[in-house]
């Protein structure tokens, strides 16, 4: 299997990306990363600039786990706010990836995608390297893409939810539009099985959070969802049957006699 993907020349072994927010303890955060076998974790500017000394202890922890920093704009509900916020991030976690969240609603979430746009080509053309967090939507990516953005990360279904792949249609449109493009379903996923099913879908990895931390035992969920990556991405690249209508005998019925009325006699 070909498990390692490149995202903006970073190859990486894992295509799980994991959240570090809402565990039970630092501790439980941990052990979780290394169960997910996860090489890149979220973190929140905003999370770290509430206490200097939680601060520091967070980010020692981070490091302790020796895998890649993905700081995001979480909270952010505009332009201004997000390049900020993305700049402030920049100096503190010594990375020019950032991921890219411009919050347009507040019950679903769902991010403002004209504001997702601007601030993408403007954190661009500041030498960061964006993963933004958008809709399934065409148009919206191919705007992405000319703003400079190599990696995108459409939602699965609204933060938190556990829904799984609103969208399927739209998410196997989006992939098949942008095959050059790294995808990566960031959002709504609640089990191990939606996993799979994005990279059945030829999707290049999976950013989730909740699902994990949430879990009764985040460290056996986070185990899930990486043996899950697994197997979704061994069936995609075993070029799968397509779906039929109609059944199919699996086992070859020519030339074999058939029983009926007078056989035996």
């Amino acid at each position: 299997m070909s498990a390692e993907k490149e995202f903006y020349g970073v190859t990486l072994p894992s295509r799980l990306m994991l959240g570090t927010s809402q565990y039970p303890s630092p501790a439980v955060l941990a052990e979780a990363v290394r169960a997910s076998k996860a090489d890149v974790v979220t973190v929140s500017l905003r999370r770290e600039m509430k206490g200097e000394r939680a601060g520091q202890d967070f980010w020692s922890l981070i490091r302790q786990l020796g895998v890649h920093v993905l700081p995001n704009t979480a909270g952010c509900h505009g332009v201004d706010e997000a390049v900020t916020t993305a700049m402030m991030a920049r100096e503190v976690f010594g990375t020019d990836w950032i991921k890219l969240e411009v919050i347009g609603e507040a019950d679903t979430l769902q991010p403002d995608v004209f504001a997702l746009v601007e601030a993408a080509k403007i954190l661009t053309e500041e030498g960061f390297k964006v993963f933004p967090y958008t809709t399934e939507d065409l148009i919206v990516a191919e705007k992405l893409v000319e703003a400079g953005c190599r990696v995108l990360m459409p939602w699965g279904a609204p933060i938190g939810t556990g829904r799984g792949l609103n969208n399927p249609y739209g998410l196997k449109t989006l992939r098949a539009h942008f095959p050059e493009i790294a995808l990566v379903i960031d959002a709504g996923l609640g089990l191990p099985s939606h996993a799979a099913a994005a990279m059945e879908m030829g999707y290049d990895a999976v950013l989730l959070n909740t699902a994990v931390a949430k879990a009764g035992d985040p460290v056996k969920m986070a185990a899930g969802f990486a043996a899950a990556l697994t197997a979704g991405r061994l069936a995609y690249e075993a070029d799968p049957m397509p779906a039929r209508d109609m059944a199919a005998p699996s086992t070859p019925v020519f030339g074999q006699g058939h029983l009926g009325k007078g056989m035996f006699g």
